[in-house]
């Protein structure tokens, strides 16, 4: 942690104070002097003065009067004191705050999922875990949907749930379930008479996705590789949305077969599979290696992995034999 202030040294340049030199100023204030103040902070006499000489040449001002035995702030030195002793007890309250936190199973979990349909299904989990873990607040970052491999490794992410694999040496991954993708068309559309969908069967129809052609796993793996661009894509967030406009005969759509279970079983819409074989989704869960490992976060991870995604169609909806997300 860094205490920036714009100090007047003679080159007139930013100054940079760190903790260890305000734990210092106060050590030294309360403590008399330089020798005392070193076993307070249990480093040489030799060391502190140093880092004091490097903070009073740094500001271009003295901060201690040496009087007789005793040091005493300089006016300079006062308002550096005050400042310091503000900064380390703000400091001191976080840590214990957080200690007290740890010790009673209290934390954060800030997790988010690289498909909006997840988020159908991810809260039902919240129930059974804040039954064992009452303590630890789990906040969904819905805004970070399409970039959660981003926003772990920038810190704004403790979790992410990722359909497919990750190689990124910075990150722990462990496979968690998987899911199925379906074309999803209206019961008399004439897709819905082919026993799956290929990829050429695009080129004639106007696609919805939940997010653009550059992040949707269907374009990148399916189409782009055989080389077909769909009539038309229009991005549509909410899936529910996205089935209205397909069941309204506005398009086809790409969806897991989970999401759109219910409403195949109702006979308001019909799912293919994806090719001839079909197409798999292998989930990962995602946390940085450097990134402390508290016991109620890996029990939402185990948790994700005894919960796949909900109800899948009916084996009679779809034809066997698919693809695995490679």
């Amino acid at each position: 942690m860094h205490f920036r202030r714009r100090a007047g040294p003679p080159q007139g340049g930013t100054v940079d104070l760190e903790i260890r030199h305000l734990r210092l100023m106060e050590a030294i204030a309360e403590a008399g002097g330089l020798t005392r103040a070193s076993d307070r902070l249990h480093l040489t006499q030799s060391a502190l003065s140093h880092q004091l000489r490097d903070i009073e040449t740094r500001l271009g001002v003295p901060l201690f009067l040496r009087l007789k035995r005793r040091m005493v702030p300089t006016p300079a030195g006062d308002r550096l004191l005050h400042s310091a002793r503000e900064v380390l007890r703000q400091v001191r309250e976080t840590e214990e705050s957080i200690r007290r936190e740890a010790r009673r199973g209290e934390g954060l979990l800030r997790i988010a999922v690289e498909c909006y349909t997840c988020y159908h299904w991810l809260p039902a989990l919240l129930g059974p875990f804040h039954r064992v873990h009452p303590r630890v607040e789990v906040r969904i970052a819905a805004e970070e949907t399409k970039r959660p491999v981003a926003a772990l490794l920038e810190g704004r992410l403790d979790l992410a749930l990722v359909g497919g694999p990750i190689r990124d040496p910075r990150l722990r991954t462990r496979p968690l379930f998987e899911d199925e993708l379906v074309v999803v068309m209206p019961p008399g559309h004439p897709l819905a008479a082919r026993p799956f969908v290929a990829a050429a069967d695009f080129a004639a129809e106007p696609l919805f996705l939940y997010m653009g052609p550059e992040e949707s796993t269907v374009v990148q793996k399916v189409l782009a590789p055989a080389g077909v661009r769909p009539k038309r894509v229009t991005e549509v967030i909410l899936t529910e949305a996205i089935l209205e406009l397909v069941r309204a005969g506005q398009g086809i759509a790409v969806l897991a077969s989970w999401s759109v279970a219910p409403a195949v079983r109702a006979g308001r819409l019909a799912a293919r599979p994806l090719t001839r074989s079909g197409f798999l989704r292998r989930w990962h869960a995602a946390r940085l290696k450097a990134a402390p490992e508290p016991d109620w976060l890996l029990a939402f991870e185990d948790l994700l992995a005894r919960t796949p995604a909900m109800a899948r169609l009916p084996r009679r909806a779809l034809r066997a034999g698919r693809r695995r997300d490679p």
